[in-house]
Formats: structure tokens, C-alpha cells, sequence
């Protein structure tokens, strides 16, 4: 049984975190939660020191103590160093920048990526940056490749929520028919990402990090204009150089040791 106060406040501090530094409507908005809840929710967070209000502007951004809640996690410093050099090549061969993204709850995780290599974007995303996993490229490749037992803590945990990403998620795997076409494709599609800075106006295409007994690593996508191409015309273009800089990475991978997503 979840703690729904505790569940409301982690998203709070999520949204601040993602999107910070923002307003309390966009908080309630990104958090998906009613605007007092958030009002009481955000006042609690500035009491304990985790976020702030910036100087004559209503708007929040988290504190530095926010880093002491990270303190226990071991960081994929491996997984980052090694895939690097790879990201960097297909961003220079392609044009369009490189994501790099792990699992983290029902999120993937942007661990590192190529905006700021390039001017084909319209933000520059930093490691940290979190999207519903249902809802983006690197996402469902991750659900489709994925072992069974992480697929079903996924699912588990969108049953104790109640909130639009995760009925999304839960429809999307009503039927095995979206991760089975993913499989057999090898890749899987974004049209008009919605949970971004720039929601419509980016699409993506992304790829499974695998090794050669197929443990799941990370996922790999390239984020491109949806004004430029239309989604079929950028799996043919970016799909097999996507798919070779996955199986770079795996390799460079393999000659230390693994870090689990």
C-alpha cells in the first residue's frame, strides 16, 4: 500500500527538480496534483531546505541539499565514460543529438547526452532529466527489452498510482502488441514528444543497449525537428546508425565490468 502524501511530495520535488525553476501552477501541472495540495507541499519543502524561492519572482528551484538525497547511489560512471566517444560520433554523423537513458522508477533518466554538440535542438537537456517511460523513444525501447520481472515492477508500480502517465503506461501494455513489433523492429518511434520543454515540436527514434546474451544496458535515441522529417523517414535514416553505436557501446562495455540500469 503506498503513502499517497509521500507519493504526492516525491512528485512535487520531481517537477522543481525537472523543470525548476517554475511556478507553483506548473508545479501542480507537472506534479498532476491539485494546486493546494501543492501550495502546502511546496511550503513544506522550503521549511526542510530542499527548494527555494528565487529572489522577486514566484518561482521555485531546488537547493543544493537536494544532492545529500543521491549520497547512496552508486552513479553509472562507467556506463557514461564508455559510451561517450560513441554518442559523440553518431551525433557528429547524423547532426541531431544523442540521448543516452536508464531506467529510474517509472522514468527514464537521461544519464548523458550531444545538445549541446549541436544546433539542431531547441533545449539543451542535461543529465538527470527524467520522462515518463511509456511516453518517449528510449522509454519503450526499454519496456520492450527489458526482463520480465523489471517489466512487471514497472506495472506494479503504475497500479498504486493514479495519475495520467502511468493509465498511459498500463493501456500501452494491455497487449503484447507494441513490444512485440518493437522487438522485431529493433527500434521504437516518438511522434510530437509531449513531456519536454518544447512539447509537439520534437520526435525521436531509439534503440536498445544490449549485450551479446542480451542483459539490457540503456537506451539510445536520437531527438530530431518533427517539422524535418516525418517518423518514417527518420527510422531510414537513423535507425541502423543508431543500432551500430548501441553495439559499440555494449562492446566498450564488455571489457569491464557491467553496471545494471
Amino acid at each position: 500500500m503506498t503513502v499517497r502524501a509521500i507519493s504526492r511530495a516525491i512528485a512535487v520535488l520531481s517537477a522543481v527538480n525537472r523543470d525548476g525553476p517554475i511556478t507553483m501552477m506548473g508545479i501542480a501541472r507537472s506534479a498532476e496534483i491539485p494546486y493546494p495540495t501543492a501550495s502546502r507541499i511546496v511550503h513544506t519543502l522550503l521549511e526542510e531546505g530542499l527548494i527555494e524561492r528565487e529572489p522577486a519572482r514566484k518561482r521555485y528551484r531546488v537547493t543544493s541539499l537536494v544532492q545529500t538525497l543521491s549520497l547512496g547511489f552508486q552513479e553509472e560512471d562507467e556506463l557514461v565514460s564508455k559510451a561517450r566517444p560513441h554518442i559523440e560520433a553518431l551525433c557528429r554523423e547524423v547532426g541531431w543529438p544523442v540521448s543516452l537513458a536508464t531506467r529510474v522508477g517509472g522514468r527514464v533518466m537521461l544519464r548523458d547526452s550531444t545538445h549541446a554538440m549541436t544546433s539542431l535542438t531547441f533545449s539543451n537537456y542535461y543529465p538527470g532529466y527524467t520522462l515518463p517511460i511509456a511516453e518517449c523513444a528510449t522509454g519503450k525501447a526499454y519496456l520492450a527489452f527489458c526482463d520480465r520481472e523489471e517489466r512487471e515492477a514497472i506495472i506494479e508500480g503504475w497500479e498504486a498510482i493514479d495519475n495520467e502517465s502511468a493509465r498511459v503506461g498500463l493501456l500501452m501494455l494491455g497487449d503484447n502488441y507494441m513490444l512485440n513489433k518493437i522487438r522485431t523492429d529493433g527500434y521504437a518511434t516518438q511522434a510530437r514528444n509531449s513531456y519536454n520543454a518544447e512539447p509537439g515540436k520534437t520526435s525521436s527514434v531509439a534503440v536498445p543497449v544490449l549485450t551479446e546474451d542480451g542483459q539490457l544496458i540503456a537506451s539510445l535515441g536520437v531527438v530530431y525537428f518533427a517539422a524535418a522529417m516525418k517518423v518514417d523517414d527518420a527510422v531510414v535514416q537513423l535507425a541502423k546508425p543508431l543500432q551500430e553505436t548501441a553495439r559499440g557501446i555494449a562492446a566498450s562495455m564488455t571489457k569491464g565490468t557491467l553496471v545494471a540500469a
